[in-house]
């Protein structure tokens, strides 16, 4: 069974073709960092309009790398939320018009499923149940993912997702956008103990994110630096990026092992944007096996926005016989419990 899978859920636009629930034939993603970049994040406005652009020369290029056409295809997935509502519209109606020329299945998808099941498409993939961290530019949260289509959210921020810090971050620094690679980047050359930024504590057994005080913490800090040369001259730039980074992997860290050892499960997952920082899954791989916990992560290019993600999600809504309607729309806040079943 060949799906194809469409995520326009932010300012990726993404299609890819899944063979069987396994095999990814093919993966394209359409960035538009330059696009957004000189405005420090995401304009919804222009993203709906990129993703207009793209999304057909996207889904053409996903089919002619898998070498299928569109009478090939034996299903259809799209993100239908969580995200920006104008991105959302593009993928869903798109979608919608090929399953209703076609006549192909359509399962409308949501984006955090997608980043939970997308260790699923690595050679060695977990065994259910296990503890989920979605960790992203728009969400942070943790999962007890006991099969599929059956998850129980554990713990979400309360505030700030972790990716958006590093953006916001990135911002105060001057580095740019997006904060993520530039941020893992310049704290290589820092000292992670230069400054000790501050970790939310909300109650002892929380298993919620915080992460405002923290983005507070480091542009007070970074007020503080610009003005005084004494300071500069003890620590730098890349001391900040460090300790900012050191304090989010601190409190993802915590959190996620405090969920596994409340689950009961033996295994654990990261994934989303985030999950590609180096330093973050090397963190958790320690944590792990000092516990005797098994670690799993997806690839990055399943950890960022993409098509095959969706088109996996969307495999097994379909096997399971659910189909959506025309009627279907979009979601800005899409929470992952209400498609437990």
């Amino acid at each position: 069974m060949k799906i194809l899978g469409i995520d326009t859920s932010c300012d990726d636009t993404s299609a890819a073709i899944v063979s069987d629930g396994r095999n990814v034939l093919s993966s394209v993603v359409n960035s538009q960092i330059r696009i957004h970049h000189p405005y420090g994040g995401v304009v919804p406005e222009l993203a709906s309009r990129e993703h207009i652009r793209n999304i057909a020369p996207v889904v053409n290029e996903a089919l002619t790398k898998a070498g299928i056409g569109m009478k090939d295809l034996d299903g259809l997935a799209v993100t239908i939320g969580p995200g920006l509502i104008g991105s959302l519209l593009v993928g869903l109606y798109y979608v919608k018009g090929l399953s209703m020329v076609r006549k192909i299945p359509l399962a409308t998808v949501n984006h955090l499923e997608g980043h939970i099941l997308s260790v699923l498409l690595e050679e060695n993939p977990p065994d259910f149940p296990f503890v989920a961290l979605t960790v992203s530019g728009g969400h942070t949260s943790l999962y007890h993912v006991r099969g599929i289509g059956r998850y129980t959210q554990m713990g979400q921020t309360l505030d700030d997702a972790a990716g958006e810090a590093f953006d916001k971050v990135a911002k105060i620094l001057g580095l740019g956008y997006p904060g993520g690679a530039v941020i893992e980047a310049l704290a290589l050359s820092g000292r992670r103990d230069a400054i000790d930024f501050p970790r939310a504590r909300i109650s002892p057994d929380s298993l919620d994110f915080s992460f405002s005080g923290l983005k507070t913490a480091v542009s007070l800090f970074v007020d503080r630096w610009n003005s005084s040369e004494k300071l500069k001259n003890e620590v730098t730039g890349a001391d900040i990026a460090a300790s900012f980074q050191e304090a989010v992997i601190d409190i993802l860290s915590k959190k996620i092992i405090m969920a596994v050892n409340s689950a009961g499960v033996g295994s654990m997952v990261v994934a989303g944007g985030v999950a590609c920082n180096t330093a973050l899954r090397q963190r958790l791989s320690e944590e792990a096996d000092a516990r005797g916990i098994k670690f799993y992560y997806p690839r990055p290019a399943y950890c960022t926005d993409n098509g095959a993600m969706i088109a996996l999600a969307g495999y097994y809504r379909i096997m399971r016989g659910e189909q959506s309607g025309q009627d279907e729309d979009v979601r800005s806040r899409y929470p992952v419990e209400e498609i437990d079943k």
